[in-house]
């Protein structure tokens, strides 16, 4: 037989309770949750916005069709820019816009420009030297998106299908809005940036990086 004894009630009323947290403390808490998740979730929601626009193909009627620059050697076209240039030809012949606009500079002490590169091999493939702007200026995206805003204002151009690389769509048609050039981007399929589940993979999170930083800083510098 087992006797239940009940404390007395002056013992129950002076049980210790759980201390309360600090309001302050409470707060901070909320505050670095709140900071990580931020810091975890917008890389990832950048990344699959990456992802997601490397796999459209839009190729509206436009002004133009922009070949962004890649290498060249002695004016041959690398790889990489010999798949662009290809892909940026079916959609002239398949009659998306009646100008191919080609960009980008040069390596100090090369003799040759990609966008003349470009041309050249456009040229040679069927299409018209009057059909084909090079631009010969820019090291970077911006810096090649910035040389097109400025030929589209002076030819009264509004529109544009960009051809690059697949994970690089999402960064150039950013920089392309942010220089009054309504773009969009049928990627290449083909050539060295998509060999690979993992090359493809290394470029989404340079990709996503390359944007993160131009939103928080580039587009108010001039960088990237």
């Amino acid at each position: 037989m087992t006797v239940e004894t009940e404390l007395p009630e002056s013992s129950r009323r002076h049980e210790p309770s759980s201390p309360r947290r600090p309001r302050w403390r409470v707060w901070t808490t909320r505050v670095l949750l709140t900071l990580l998740a931020v810091v975890v979730l917008t890389p990832l929601a950048v990344g699959f916005r990456v992802w997601y626009q490397a796999r459209q193909d839009q190729r509206p009627t436009s002004d133009t069709i922009i070949v962004l620059g890649a290498a060249q050697y002695n004016g041959t076209p690398s790889p990489t820019l010999e798949w662009r240039l290809r892909h940026a030809l079916a959609l002239y012949q398949a009659h998306v816009a009646p100008v191919i606009v080609t960009v980008g500079g040069n390596q100090p002490g090369d003799k040759y420009f990609e966008a003349g590169a470009g041309k050249q091999w456009l040229e040679e493939h069927g299409v018209a030297a009057a059909q084909v702007v090079a631009l010969k200026e820019g090291h970077n995206t911006l810096e090649s998106m910035q040389a097109i805003g400025r030929l589209y204002k002076q030819r009264g151009w509004h529109t544009a299908v960009i051809v690059t690389d697949p994970e690089h769509s999402l960064r150039s048609q950013v920089m392309a809005s942010d220089n009054g050039i309504q773009g969009a981007t049928s990627p290449t399929r083909s050539g060295p940036s998509v060999q690979t589940r993992g090359t493809q993979f290394s470029y989404i999170v340079r990709e996503t990086g390359g944007l993160l930083w131009y939103g928080l800083y580039g587009r108010f510098n001039g960088t990237m």
